[in-house]
């Protein structure tokens, strides 16, 4: 039985004098898929990213948070070390996540609401939710038990 393509199909393969053979990583490269929608992989994550919901402190949890306060920003020149937790609101979605801040305390900031920390870390005070205190204890400071 006789093909179409019986007079050629013993030849060898024609190869280019001036273009050298393509690798087949290059190849298979041509074929590889392609990203028709720019963009989509990255919304998919963001909308999969979790954030904890915005905490809402009782009136005794901000009395306390407030004497802590004062009680650091009395005791500023002896470099109270404190741990600062404080919620940081997400820019693109509802919620945000918690952060914690092991640091001396440097400048108190009632007019800005802030904290300034030893390495710079500015802090908003409405979004503190909790001091601990890692310093000794000076005596009548019961404020942080």
């Amino acid at each position: 039985m006789q093909g179409p393509y019986d007079d050629i199909i013993k030849l060898p393969h024609p190869s280019s004098r001036t273009h050298p053979r393509m690798s087949r990583r290059n190849r298979a490269a041509q074929f590889a898929p392609f990203a028709a929608l720019t963009g989509y992989n990255a919304s998919l994550q963001e909308a999969g990213r979790t954030t904890e919901p915005e905490p809402e402190l009782d009136e005794d949890r901000k009395v306390l948070m407030d004497r802590q306060l004062c009680w650091l920003e009395a005791h500023l020149p002896d470099h109270p070390a404190v741990r600062i937790s404080y919620f940081q609101p997400d820019p693109s979605k509802s919620g945000g996540v918690y952060l914690h801040c092991t640091d001396t305390v440097q400048i108190i900031d009632r007019r800005r609401c802030r904290i300034i920390t030893d390495h710079g870390s500015c802090i908003s005070m409405d979004q503190i939710v909790a001091f601990d205190l890692l310093s000794a204890l000076p005596s009548g400071s019961d404020c942080f038990q």
